[in-house]
């Protein structure tokens, strides 16, 4: 198993991520951001786009999965879509390379199979994460032989829109790990340190933490929504 599994095994990865029309979006505090999740003990960093990633590499020694969010006017798919996010991310070699593995239309009606085999073919080196939403996403992950698979677009689909990842004490994430032989890594809507907890104790490789630590809008909303 490669460094970066041994790096963030049982740890927590923090998401630094602002998109352009969100209050925090710049590579500076991208950068400190990743700073912080450090010092208060993650073991791994998820990055998106180029700048953020070279900004963080200068911040931090922890291991970054990275990614690229772009539109394309013919699929749903923007996390890491085609070949051209691949190749601009691995002209900085994020440690990890998370892409859109769910089953719908990909850009330029490629399917997944296609995109892996192409992208193995080019970085045969690369690690691979599996973003999915479904239990069916997680065994054709498993089947293409990605490195590990994320529960990242679970609720987000048309198919699993509302879902939670903790819905049913982790009934998604104990179906996803009996269904697969590689490593999951829980993502999505991971709330709180209990939560947290509760997808180590299930079996999770490592846990994924966004929102919670780093939108403050977003977690100024949950108090305000209630007032």
């Amino acid at each position: 198993m490669s460094d970066f599994f041994t790096r963030i095994k049982n740890g927590l990865i923090v998401s630094c991520q602002a998109l352009e029309n969100e209050p925090l979006h710049s590579d500076f505090i991208m950068g400190r951001m990743a700073l912080a999740a450090q010092q208060g003990g993650a073991l791994g960093i998820r990055s998106n786009s180029v700048k953020d990633i070279t900004e963080i590499r200068k911040m931090v020694d922890l291991p970054i999965i990275g990614i690229i969010k772009r539109d394309y006017p013919d699929s749903k798919i923007f996390i890491t879509a085609t070949m051209s996010e691949i190749d601009e991310l691995m002209e900085i070699g994020p440690d990890m390379i998370a892409l859109d593995a769910t089953n719908r239309v990909r850009p330029n009606g490629e399917s997944l199979e296609q995109f892996v085999k192409s992208i193995r073919l080019k970085y045969p080196n690369v690690l691979l994460m599996a973003d999915i939403a479904s239990i069916e996403d997680g065994i054709e992950a498993d089947r293409l032989a990605f490195d590990c698979i994320s529960s990242t677009l679970h609720g987000y689909t048309e198919e699993t829109k509302g879902c939670k990842v903790f819905a049913n004490d982790f009934e998604f994430l104990r179906n996803l790990l009996s269904n697969v032989k590689i490593p999951v890594i829980a993502e999505g809507n991971v709330q709180t340190p209990a939560m947290a907890k509760r997808c180590l104790e299930l079996g999770c490789y490592a846990v994924v933490v966004g929102g919670a630590i780093t939108r403050p809008k977003q977690i100024t909303e949950q108090f305000t929504s209630i007032m």
